[in-house]
């Protein structure tokens, strides 16, 4: 075994030499260096102790420190870790995780395509989509409608999608065929509304106008995600998604879930998509299939796209892949971590915690700062403003609450002006309230 021990300051010193994401090298002068970690705990090597309110980035479901997903991995990594996944060759955990997931978010999702990770989870959906129109003989549909605050990840058509500017201003031209319509976000709505609208409806005929408004012949697919994590934890309406389906029926554009942050439990359900009975013709996971013990991503594709795929002459076979594809040990590990779920009764756990954990931040709304609270399951947001009339937007301010939350043993993450949280699923109710009490002692030190 390798074990790697290093007083902290050669750790920081050394450090240098990584280029950190979404981090100016110029403000790494304290790094958190996580030595060891177990449930919703993280331990550095300068002896602090932090409660982990991101599950590292959205995805540690089961918590840190399981022994089962490691022994897993080992096992499989000495019978066969990786062999290539392309041109027929497979191995059995592949097989089995692929046939586990079969119909598991929706009935008509029976088919799936593994990745390495969200970013490629989603280019491997766009490209799906323009094949899908390509093989039906509409090679204009090529366009990709996604949202404003969304995020999709970060490889060149991924940021595209991204509707978050600051993710993309600096890496211009960006892929062409990408546009943006307003998020439904029902506490501050950026699209006009006509009266009588609620902001479901408003957001959805925001859809029906870019689509006529880039012509349907060209529109391939419209990307949301069930709820927006990066843009601000947006929860849209219960109204929303029914209607964007009727839509994309409508004018046939294929519907993508993009369920990276949303899936396997992090919302109460297994996928976020199940909150409102969404029926996507692609959808994109990563993160939790593995709770990021290792690397895995992909796509589910419906069974009308399979038969495309399937009925395609030689010569337009569908020719897309990664060099990770069905990675053999990430496969395993992605099996037996849907069994922690399930048999740890983790879904449950993520409703009623989550449940208590947005009840908790309710009690925060007394605080002049304070202008939102939302979240479904394990998936919450706290948004500050300077004003509550006027719900204006106190980014700064979150930055600072951000700051103090860490100073005390809180990781949260500061996404615009909203502090989101999304512990692992295996949190408990102390700690839940830890949580709350943590924030609710900042904020009242700062408001």
């Amino acid at each position: 075994m390798v074990d790697i021990v290093l007083d902290h300051a050669t750790v920081v010193e050394h450090d240098k030499s990584q280029l950190h994401p979404l981090h100016h090298p110029k403000q790494h002068i304290n790094p958190l260096v996580v030595d060891r970690a177990e449930g919703v705990w993280l331990h550095t090597t300068d002896n602090r102790t932090v409660l982990d309110g991101m599950a590292g980035l959205w995805n540690v479901n089961i918590g840190y420190g399981n022994q089962e997903l490691p022994d897993v991995a080992a096992a499989q990594m000495r019978k066969v870790a990786f062999t290539s996944n392309f041109v027929g060759m497979t191995t059995p955990p592949a097989a089995e995780l692929a046939h586990r997931m079969a119909g598991m978010a929706h009935p008509t999702l029976n088919t799936t395509f593994f990745a390495s990770g969200g970013s490629e989870s989603n280019d491997s959906a766009f490209k799906t989509a323009r094949y899908y129109w390509y093989r039906l003989g509409k090679k204009d549909k090529f366009k990709i409608i996604s949202r404003q605050a969304a995020y999709h990840g970060i490889t060149v058509a991924a940021t595209a999608a991204t509707g978050i500017p600051r993710y993309h201003t600096m890496f211009g031209p960006l892929a062409p065929g990408f546009s943006h319509i307003p998020a439904p976000n029902p506490y501050r709505y950026a699209g006009d509304m006509h009266p009588g609208e609620t902001v479901g409806q408003a957001a959805a005929r925001a859809l029906e106008e870019e689509i006529l408004r880039q012509g349907p012949e060209t529109v391939a697919a419209f990307i949301a995600e069930p709820i927006q994590g990066v843009g601000g934890v947006i929860v849209p309406p219960d109204d929303y998604f029914p209607l964007v389906r009727a839509i994309c029926d409508k004018y046939d554009v294929l519907l993508i879930a993009d369920e990276v942050i949303c899936g396997f439990g992090r919302t109460g359900l297994w996928f976020g998509q199940q909150q409102w009975d969404l029926r996507p013709d692609i959808m994109a996971f990563a993160k939790g299939i593995t709770s990021g013990y290792l690397q895995l991503g992909g796509i589910q594709i419906s069974d009308t796209i399979r038969e495309v795929i399937d009925s395609a002459p030689p010569e337009d076979t569908w020719m897309h892949g990664y060099t990770y594809s069905g990675h053999a040990a990430a496969c395993a590990v992605g099996l037996k971590n849907l069994e922690i779920i399930e048999r740890e009764n983790l879904l449950e756990n993520s409703r009623l915690m989550g449940e208590r954990l947005k009840e908790g931040f309710g009690k925060l709304l007394d605080f002049s700062i304070v202008g939102d609270v939302r979240g479904r399951g394990l998936l919450c947001g706290v948004e500050i403003v300077k004003d509550k009339a006027t719900r204006e937007a106190d980014p700064v301010k979150a930055l600072e609450i951000y700051n103090a939350c860490m100073a005390r043993g809180l990781r949260t993450r500061n996404v615009g002006s909203t502090l989101a949280f999304a512990p692992p699923l295996v949190i408990n109710a102390d700690e839940v309230d830890q949580i709350v009490d943590i924030l609710g002692s900042v904020i009242d030190g700062l408001a």
